[in-house]
């Protein structure tokens, strides 16, 4: 299903949603690691965040 993003300053990016349709909102965030993405989208302290990954092979471990 499609999402959309939309910034403060009015940007607005489209996407793919992977958690139940509905609305949500939070802090956007980084990380920049080339290892350990399966702990950080399983770390507790990112709740409530929206967590971009900038590695660009993210997902090639089969999570």
């Amino acid at each position: 299903m499609r999402g959309y993003l939309k910034l403060e300053d009015g940007s607005i990016f489209e996407g793919e949603l992977i958690s139940k349709n509905k609305k949500g909102y939070g802090e956007v965030v980084f990380t920049t690691g080339m290892t350990g993405y399966q702990e950080a989208i399983t770390d507790p302290s990112y709740a409530g965040q929206i967590v971009v990954m900038t590695y660009p092979l993210i997902g090639n471990y089969g999570i």
